[in-house]
């Protein structure tokens, strides 16, 4: 009888009896998937190709203002996709594959700037500036924790990253995808690159246009000789700021010389945030602003006091208010950081530090908006600034606001207004509750139950969520204009009630609202206007040309923000001195 054994195999060999599949290469895979799949296969490789293509001139195309992505825009021919081609056509493959990584990389950052500019022009009414305007991400960073919390705000930040990073990393596929495309089919590419050079030039050559565009595009070559020329025109104006920054007409006035005529007034100047033109004049915010600006003129005529009103050409718009402050009280034109910056650091004479400069008034500074150190404060001349730990507020915040307009007044009121004193005040104030996003907003209460400002917390927890109003441009008009009635009720209400003979209020507005607030094409006029008792006050301004009362008639004069410096001192008997600080 035969006998069968199983075949031996070595002791250590526990593998089971099937054979082990071999690992299959990625390449592998995608050659068994076009054998196996062949129109799944070529679907793919078509749309990859089809949406690299769409992606590259996006980049291109991709304006650098939000109001202006149309579809139309994205229907042109891009000469730089056109020479990007030609190139990769006649490069061998190393320096091809070079060129089109490169290419990548460099269309991201392109989009990435442009979505920078959207977001500057959208809240600061200007492109994102390469030198200056970084240390501004941190700012919309704490902005967006009191729109949105901090975990939406980190949530935000986390995804804007991401998003940086996936941008880069897909456009620099698309790229190299299409820069073998080319090469796979280079006849046809070779072809179709001659006719699109064609058909560029001679659209560029005749003017033709679709939907009112030009049909050829240098667009992004445009974008980057702008951002350029803002690099250079940021580099250039630094020293010849510097120069206009050491010439002060009133730099050498001897204190005895300064605001004579102002001797034992109070003068408080007073700033309210986003307080522009659009909040008197848009007829979808107006209607209640003015119904306030009118009773405040008639509520204080009755309370013995008058007014006159202008307009003044903001340095800023949307935000950075501290251009706008540094503008008005240098007499200098403070448009970006860096000349901030540049005058903070020097002893241009101020409008405030002259009071201070004259040893007859005391000088101070209320700031519910400063949270950190704050060094600008001997630039301005200001002997004592309260900021928001100190003014004794404990309620709630109301998004960026740390404390309502009404509380920094009485707070003001308390611990130097209504102190026995043996000096007049000349105060800085600035007023947050119209800052955006406008929610919630505080309302008025009873002066005498204001306290430590802990009754706003219910009125806090029930205004409206931030959030739903940043994301709703109407919304977003409608909050902005109760923000300004409260912001004017309670500076109005606060100088009937504790100001005297010897008081002279000028209040201003710092810049417009965001653009999606006061208009892509707005104007970035704000409202000026001083208020007093002795009418000699405004006896000395009558040949401004303001107009009578709170609101200033829409033909008022309008003069630069930094003209008002000069004006003032020299209508309140100033002698200029000429020459440098």
């Amino acid at each position: 009888m035969a006998v069968f054994t199983r075949p031996s195999r070595p002791a250590n060999d526990d593998a089971p009896d099937t054979a082990r599949p071999e690992p299959v290469a990625p390449e592998g895979r995608l050659r068994r998937l076009r054998t196996v799949h062949p129109t799944a296969a070529r679907v793919l490789r078509r749309t990859a190709t089809a949406l690299s293509a769409a992606l590259v001139l996006m980049a291109l195309l991709l304006p650098n203002t939000l109001h202006t992505v149309t579809p139309g825009k994205f229907a042109r021919l891009p000469v730089e996709g056109i020479i990007g081609a030609a190139v990769l056509l006649a490069l061998p493959r190393r320096p091809r594959l070079v060129a089109a990584v490169v290419a990548g990389l460099g269309l991201a950052a392109l989009t990435v700037l442009n979505l920078l500019d959207m977001g500057f022009h959208e809240y600061l009414g200007r492109g994102f500036n390469l030198v200056l305007d970084w240390g501004l991400l941190d700012d919309a960073q704490a902005y967006t924790e009191d729109a949105m919390g901090g975990a939406g705000a980190t949530a935000l930040a986390v995804g804007a990253v991401a998003l940086a990073v996936a941008l880069f990393a897909v456009m620099t596929l698309a790229t190299v995808r299409l820069s073998d495309v080319l090469v796979r089919h280079r006849t046809v590419a070779a072809r179709s690159t001659l006719a699109a050079a064609v058909v560029w030039t001679l659209s560029s050559a005749l003017g033709i246009q679709v939907a009112g565009l030009p049909v050829a595009s240098d667009h992004a070559a445009a974008l980057l000789q702008g951002q350029a020329r803002r690099v250079q025109s940021t580099l250039r104006d630094e020293a010849a700021f510097e120069r206009e920054a050491r010439q002060d007409a009133f730099g050498r006035t001897p204190g005895e010389q300064l605001v004579p005529d102002l001797r034992g007034k109070d003068v408080l100047f007073t700033f309210i945030e986003s307080y522009g033109r659009s909040a008197i004049e848009d007829p979808r915010i107006s209607p209640g602003v003015r119904r306030t600006l009118d009773a405040g003129t008639k509520s204080l005529a009755e309370a013995g006091f008058a007014a006159k009103s202008g307009w003044l050409t903001s340095a800023t718009y949307g935000g950075s208010s501290w251009l706008g402050h540094s503008t008005f009280l240098s007499g200098l034109w403070v448009d970006s950081q860096q000349r901030y910056t540049t005058v903070t650091s020097g002893d241009h004479l101020t409008l405030t530090k002259a009071f201070q400069k004259t040893g007859d008034w005391r000088t101070v500074g209320i700031m519910p908006g400063v949270q950190k150190a704050w060094p600008e404060a001997g630039f301005y001349g200001l002997d004592n600034v309260y900021n928001a730990f100190e003014l004794g507020y404990r309620g709630p915040k109301f998004s960026w606001s740390t404390m309502p307009d009404q509380y920094a007044l009485e707070a003001f009121q308390r611990l130097e207004h209504g102190r026995k004193r043996d000096k007049p005040l000349m105060a800085e104030i600035i007023l947050t509750s119209s800052h955006q996003p406008w929610s919630p907003l505080p309302r008025m209460v009873g002066w005498e139950d204001l306290g430590d400002g802990s009754l706003f917390g219910p009125i806090q927890r029930a205004g409206t969520n931030p959030a739903a109003v940043v994301a709703d441009g109407t919304r977003s008009k409608e909050e902005y204009g109760k923000s300004v009635q409260y912001s004017v009720t309670s500076l109005t209400q606060w100088l009937e009630r504790y100001g005297t003979e010897d008081t002279v209020l000028v209040f201003l507005g710092d810049h417009q609202p965001i653009a999606r607030v006061s208009g892509h094409r707005a104007v970035r006029d704000v409202p000026v206007t001083v208020v007093a008792k002795d009418p000699k006050v405004l006896d000395a301004i009558a040949g401004w040309g303001w107009t009578d009362g709170l609101r200033p008639a829409r033909d008022a004069p309008v003069w630069r923000m930094s003209d008002f410096r000069d004006r003032f001192l020299t209508a309140y008997g100033s002698t200029p001195s000429g020459g440098r600080g």
